[in-house]
């Protein structure tokens, strides 16, 4: 075998000597965005952040990371936010930074032609940015999975070239890396892990009463709360499933959840000769962004690495689907049609808010969510492919209205 045919992208060196990417970073003050920042701030010899957006909810910590990071454009979603966030700017004495407001000024900053957009922000609404980000012939490193579960072919469609999106959720990223060892006809089955949750080997029985403080308490990772609560009741691994088979072209059939509760192994990709390939760490989401914005290159001092000569223990189980029926339902709707899907997403995301304000039991989540998708399965069915964005956001309108009705009934 020849050199160049054990060559990988990572031996190349070709980003050795390259200029620093330009970078912006949608959700700048979550979770995401926060630890994105973190990474670029280890690596200024890399990258340059072009622009910033967020909510607005945190103008203090948008205005302090526009100074840090000598951003010249910063954007609130919010309109009402852009004078508090002007005046906090001023503070700090960055006159000069820009202040845009609204939901189109974030579409227009993803679209601005920067090398990287870091997409961070949660639910549906990040789905245009994504949109805008790859027309614009940006890489998007995506971690808002909600661009692919609502939006199906309307963000694929988008896309200027071939391999454009880089996955940023761990689960992804480490289906990504693991599929670099075969080709797409080599690949038997996905497997993505789960931690399981904070309910891991609770019953139905007994997840009657829980209440959002507990729903709250992950295990393993430090998430925002819509995030979280899905991770509690696994509807976070049926929209990894659906964003999994739509990513890799792979069918649902062919994707397995495994519960894994140490959240070492991240995902693994089997192939048809029978060996399985898994990317393992510890739980550190700067490792899956870090890689969505400078790959192919892999940067140096990113996140700790597992300790080999520690005494450790993996352990792997089976989804408990009685008690646990997220992931199935989320099967169902993908094998459905891509509206099935939005509606799923929407749903879930009005009976989430719900939960958290108290309006409804825990259980009630998916159950809520199922009553929805079979309320709307007919005319679903009838027109499975959105025309546009319009039409998608309609009809998660029409899944929101529909949650909201149900649980105001309970």
């Amino acid at each position: 075998m020849t050199e160049e045919h054990i060559t990988t992208p990572y031996d190349s060196g070709v980003y050795e000597d390259a200029a620093p990417r330009s970078v912006v970073v949608l959700g700048s003050t979550g979770s995401i965005g926060t630890q994105g920042l973190d990474v670029i701030a280890r690596h200024p010899e890399h990258f340059t952040v072009t622009a910033l957006a967020a909510g607005g909810a945190h103008v203090d910590l948008l205005a302090e990371q526009a100074v840090r990071f000598a951003v010249p454009d910063v954007v609130v979603a919010d309109p009402e936010a852009a004078r508090p966030l002007r005046e906090a700017l001023d503070e700090r004495g960055a006159h000069d930074v820009h202040v845009h407001a609204g939901l189109d000024e974030v579409d227009a900053i993803a679209g601005s032609g920067a090398d990287v957009v870091l997409n961070g922000i949660t639910g549906s609404i990040g789905l245009t940015p994504s949109i805008a980000a790859l027309k614009a012939g940006s890489q998007l490193a995506l971690a808002n999975k909600e661009s692919v579960v609502a939006g199906g072919h309307l963000l694929f469609d988008a896309q200027t070239r071939p391999d454009q999106i880089n996955p940023v959720d761990s689960e992804h990223s480490a289906i990504w890396q693991s599929l670099r060892s075969g080709t797409h006809a080599e690949v038997s089955r996905l497997v993505v892990t789960a931690s399981g949750g904070p309910f891991r080997g609770w019953t139905r029985e007994q997840m009657k009463d829980i209440t959002p403080e507990q729903a709250l308490n992950h295990p393993t990772w430090h998430m925002g709360p819509v995030v979280t609560i899905n991770s509690s009741t696994l509807m976070n691994k049926g929209l990894e499933v659906i964003e999994a088979s739509r990513l890799f072209d792979v069918p649902p059939e062919r994707i397995v959840v495994t519960v894994h509760p140490q959240s070492i192994v991240h995902s693994m990709v089997e192939f048809r000769d029978g060996a399985t390939i898994a990317q393992a760490s510890p739980p550190d989401m700067r490792l899956p962004i870090a890689l969505g914005l400078s790959a192919p290159e892999r940067l140096g001092g990113v996140a700790a690495a597992c300790d080999w000569a520690a005494a450790a223990s993996w352990t792997f189980e089976p989804l408990d689907d009685e008690a646990f029926p997220a992931v199935d339902l989320a099967r169902r709707c993908l094998n459905a049609s891509q509206k099935h899907t939005a509606v799923l997403n929407a749903a879930n995301e009005q009976a989430v808010h719900a939960f958290l304000d108290r309006r409804l039991p825990y259980l009630g989540i998916v159950d809520t969510v199922e009553r929805v998708i079979d309320a709307m399965d007919g005319e679903l069915r009838d027109t499975p492919r959105f025309t546009s964005v319009d039409d998608m956001l309609a009809c998660e309108r029409e899944a929101r209205a529909r949650a909201d009705a149900i649980i105001a009934k309970r």
